[in-house]
């Protein structure tokens, strides 16, 4: 799919943040895509680059992932914010953003993944489920899916997905 997946750099911030304002305006506001990039500050890709991933093809980004290993529960790793380029989605970009940060956080010796995103990301929840990722029970239910109310702030709730992976320990 991709001609090169690699460590993601400080340098690819803007290209991350000018993908979040183009590729989400297909399910907003062009300035709601823009304050959905705010989700994204440079500190990520300067303390976090390690775990983080950039899809490239014939030299143009095609997808990131943004993810960290947990400083505070040594056994998690967190996906933080995931995009592939709408023209190409459905063909294994993602699942391969994700397996790239799956190895990194089991060579880390993580054991667990968490993620989150919101009860209308439909397409979201599917694939988080079709990864392998369990729903984590919540406070509602919404369409047969749990449910965390005020999750990120009073009217912000989110879906919260975990999956187990194996550790590797070592490298």
């Amino acid at each position: 799919m991709t001609d090169q997946l690699r460590q993601a750099e400080e340098r690819d911030h803007l290209r991350i943040v000018a993908a979040i304002e183009s590729w989400w305006t297909d399910s907003r506001a062009p300035a709601a895509a823009r304050e959905l990039s705010l989700l994204v500050p440079r500190l990520f890709l300067q303390h976090f680059s390690g775990t983080s991933f950039v899809a490239e093809q014939d030299g143009r980004m095609v997808g990131f992932l943004v993810g960290f290993l947990s400083f505070d529960h040594p056994a998690e790793a967190y996906i933080h914010f995931v995009g592939v380029d709408p023209a190409l989605r459905g063909r294994g970009l993602a699942r391969q953003l994700y397996t790239a940060f799956f190895d990194v956080a089991s060579r880390a010796g993580r054991s667990r993944v968490h993620c989150i995103t919101s009860p209308a990301n439909t397409g979201s929840i599917g694939f988080h489920r079709r990864m392998g990722f369990q729903l984590v029970p919540g406070d509602a239910e919404i369409d047969g899916v749990p449910v965390h109310q005020n999750y990120d702030g009073r009217g912000h709730d989110r879906v919260c997905f975990v999956r187990e992976i194996p550790p590797v320990s070592g490298s």
